[in-house]
């Protein structure tokens, strides 16, 4: 039986791709920093991506799970922060970079060392420019989507056998942009989470959601920097 950790499984797009796993007949594993939601599963572990000590219980969920073929990571925060209040940006980085990184990491050393696997991970439209409204937040998935893609060449370079997808959907109905402000194109969590799983199972290595934004994207790379840079989003 294939074997899937979700990490960031409380809720909203990490709880339904969880879920889909499950229907598929996978053997699945989650963690969140709130497990109200998750006794469902197979196992589960109350996980905090900025602790220090969070990849030390990724691998205890591994072992309870027996195993580990598929890391899912979901977990992330963001805001848009036009007062570039400090206390969000500096959150921000702790979960999306510094306990991605941490978390990522440790699923490819795992993954190095028990003969590959596949890593996939949510990162964002918002990493194609840098947004004004959301500094840290359009930043810190840039970063996601570059790290995935330099540990790609480096399994590649390694001979290793791990697999890497790269998420990137457009603004999603979950809490994380229920904050009183308005987006353009919301996307229905569970037609996301379908096209997450069936990216999975087709190996994607970028996979943007939905056609919409792909156009979108394409159409922002094309602006010439000093025009966007003086853009009033």
């Amino acid at each position: 039986m294939k074997r899937a950790i979700v990490v960031g499984a409380s809720s909203g797009i990490g709880l339904e791709v969880a879920r889909l796993l499950k229907k598929e007949g996978w053997h699945v594993g989650v963690a969140a920093r709130r497990t109200d939601m998750l006794s469902e599963f197979d196992c589960f572990k109350k996980i905090d991506v900025t602790d220090e000590h969070a990849d030390s219980l990724l691998f205890e969920l591994i072992e309870d799970l027996g195993g580990m073929d598929l890391y899912f990571h979901a977990s992330a925060i963001g805001h848009q922060n036009r007062q570039l209040d400090d206390r969000v940006e500096l959150d921000t980085v702790y979960t999306n970079c510094i306990g991605f990184t941490r978390m990522i990491g440790a699923a490819y050393r795992y993954f190095s060392s028990h003969g590959g696997g596949h890593i996939a991970a949510i990162s964002s439209i918002a990493g194609t420019k840098g947004l004004g409204p959301a500094p840290s937040y359009s930043a810190s998935k840039s970063y996601q989507a570059t790290y995935l893609q330099a540990l790609e060449q480096l399994s590649n370079k390694n001979h290793l056998n791990i697999r890497f997808t790269d998420i990137r959907p457009g603004f999603v109905g979950t809490a994380l942009i229920d904050d009183g402000n308005s987006y353009p194109i919301v996307l229905d969590k569970f037609k996301v989470a379908k096209d997450i799983v069936r990216s999975i199972n087709k190996k994607r290595h970028v996979r943007i959601i939905d056609w919409r934004w792909r156009v979108l994207t394409k159409l922002w790379r094309l602006i010439p920097n000093f025009v966007w840079r003086r853009l009033p989003l």
